[in-house]
């Protein structure tokens, strides 16, 4: 029987690149990767062998995807961002065996020339430098999707590990809280700001709902949060996390690891979840009201 041992939302802020390079970057988002290392130093300690990242930099228009190669290696540049990610190497080893395993929730790509997504390969280069883990990447930008068919497809992978994979594994959803960026032209003057005064109230009294374990109001809002926020990847990241913990049954407080910081107008966030005993099912998830709004389908 395997398990779920972490479960954690991540920032991938290219600027965390940045920070280890001399310019005038250097050394500002040190406490994100000390967030990260922090959390990697725990997935240690609790035995993991594989982290399952959400990739909110992972598109995709139909289905749910799981990249699950056997070996990552190459040279990064980010198509986004090329001036703030260029060149960064990678090698990783990826865990073919469960994906297959994750994969009756989702379709497995094991023999694959895909490329990993820098949401995915950022926290990867902070946690996992020597290789220690495996690694397995999930699509999440999805463009055409519900949010609550994503919290089934987080149930659905929890109780997959739990029920057939022999190991231990983590689960992260990898990307931001709000996440409008600042307008062209502008990225300098916000590049340790948020785009607006209200999504940075927003992203507080969210991250104060977390800590307090107020999931049911939580998943809720989240459609409406994911669009009013302008979510990164819609949310969906966060949508199959919470899934794995019991979406609105789940009664825990997150850790802030990494506390609030703006980046580039967007809100970012380290934060672990403590991961608690599954209910049986999460069937109750439904599509309100809130389905209707653009870009916040649950």
């Amino acid at each position: 029987m395997g398990k779920l041992a972490l479960a954690a939302k991540i920032t991938h802020v290219p600027s965390m690149y940045l920070s280890e390079l001399d310019g005038p970057a250097k050394g500002k988002r040190q406490s994100a990767i000390d967030g990260h290392l922090e959390i990697a130093r725990r997935c240690r300690e609790a035995g993991v062998d594989t982290i399952v990242v959400f990739d909110t930099h992972w598109l995709v228009n139909a289905g749910y995807h799981i990249n699950c190669a056997p070996h990552f290696e190459g040279l990064y540049t980010s198509n986004e961002l090329p001036h703030f990610i260029a060149n960064m190497t990678y090698a990783y080893d990826g865990n073919p065996e469960l994906g297959r395993i994750l994969a009756d929730g989702a379709m497995a790509h094991a023999a694959t020339s895909l490329a990993l997504e820098y949401g995915t390969l950022v926290p990867m280069r902070y946690m996992n430098a020597d290789r220690h883990f495996k690694v397995v990447s999930v699509s999440a930008l999805c463009t055409s999707h519900y949010l609550a068919d994503s919290a089934k497809l987080g149930w659905a992978f929890r109780r997959a590990v739990e029920d057939h994979y022999d190991g231990t594994v983590a689960f992260f959803a990898s990307g931001s809280l709000s996440h409008r960026f600042a307008q062209n032209g502008t990225a300098d003057e916000y590049r340790d700001r948020m785009f607006s005064p209200f999504l940075e109230r927003l992203d507080h009294e969210v991250i104060q709902m977390w800590e307090h374990g107020e999931w049911p109001d939580f998943c809720d809002m989240l459609p409406e949060y994911a669009s009013k926020g302008h979510g990164e990847g819609f949310m969906h990241d966060t949508a199959m996390l919470l899934g794995a913990l019991g979406w609105n049954h789940y009664d825990r407080g997150v850790e802030v690891v990494t506390p609030f910081f703006p980046s580039s107008g967007t809100g970012q966030i380290n934060a672990i979840f403590p991961v608690a005993p599954m209910p049986s099912a999460i069937d109750d998830i439904g599509r309100p009201r809130a389905a209707a709004l653009a870009g916040g389908r649950l």
